[in-house]
């Protein structure tokens, strides 16, 4: 049965979607659930206690689509006949998402690097037309490797796009192995504090930080939350590259829903 909005506490409802979530990948036998399991507790806490109805959200980590079906979900937004076509033939709930048929969804997005662009987009355009609402963005680690990230970052800092919140999933893995290993950029907020971004470093799945940090909003500057986080979190293999690609094997299912379970 799908939740209703504000009929129970947060922690209560990440754990409904956390089971759901899974029950997607599985069923689906799709890949990719390594990240959407580290990002769903940000991605729950921006849909039901920070965002208001008029404000914008960008997965640009496509790749991490069924986290943001299961969040619609969790608000009534997609049902739960909807939500179990997810992947499959004719389904409007694709592997990233596609734009057209999911509710807030304005663009297809997943090809990395462009999200946070289209952001800044949004962003400039409502600062011209005095918009009050918020545009959120949701990046991977491994997707500031793309140069176009640090390009839209000059252009967010250029015109004070204090209305454009980025949070970057760091779960530290990619598609080939740790971002270290692949691409080393070391610490990223000293390197994004430096072009004059508002900055802040947080446990990713720690609901009180995440509440301050999205409470976090300086005059004239993009916020940015960097999120600490577990790839494949309560899961077979957690913190593994497996985890990026793999879909859900049965005892794999059995023991993460366990693991959700107690939580």
């Amino acid at each position: 049965m799908t939740p209703i909005p504000g009929e129970d506490n947060l922690e209560r409802l990440i754990g409904e979607a956390r089971r759901r979530l899974l029950r997607v990948h599985y069923e689906a036998h799709d890949g990719h659930l390594g990240g959407n399991l580290s990002c769903l507790d940000a991605m729950m806490t921006m849909h039901h206690e920070v965002m208001r109805d008029d404000d914008v959200f960008l997965l640009s980590k496509g790749h991490s689509a069924a986290a943001l079906y299961v969040t619609l979900w969790s608000k009534g937004l997609i049902s739960d006949e909807t939500l179990g076509t997810f992947a499959r033939d004719g389904t409007v709930l694709p592997g990233h998402p596609s734009g057209t048929a999911i509710p807030g969804a304005l663009f297809p997005t997943g090809s990395l690097g462009h999200g946070f662009s289209l952001s800044c987009g949004l962003a400039v355009a409502d600062k011209y037309k005095n918009s009050k609402r918020r545009i959120f963005c949701m990046c991977s680690d491994g997707e500031w490797q793309e140069g176009s990230c640090w390009e839209s970052l000059i252009f967010a800092v250029r015109h004070k796009l204090d209305n454009l919140t980025v949070v970057i999933d760091q779960n530290g893995l990619q598609a080939f192995g740790t971002t270290e290993e692949v691409a080393s950029m070391e610490e990223l907020e000293p390197k994004i504090v430096s072009f004059g971004a508002s900055t802040v470093t947080l446990n990713g799945h720690d609901l009180d930080a995440l509440r301050m940090g999205f409470g976090l909003r300086v005059p004239g500057k993009p916020s940015f939350l960097l999120l600490r986080t577990i790839k494949g979190r309560g899961t077979y293999f957690a913190n593994e590259i497996s985890s990026h690609y793999l879909p859900l094997t049965r005892e794999q299912y059995e023991e993460a829903l366990a693991w959700s379970a107690d939580r």
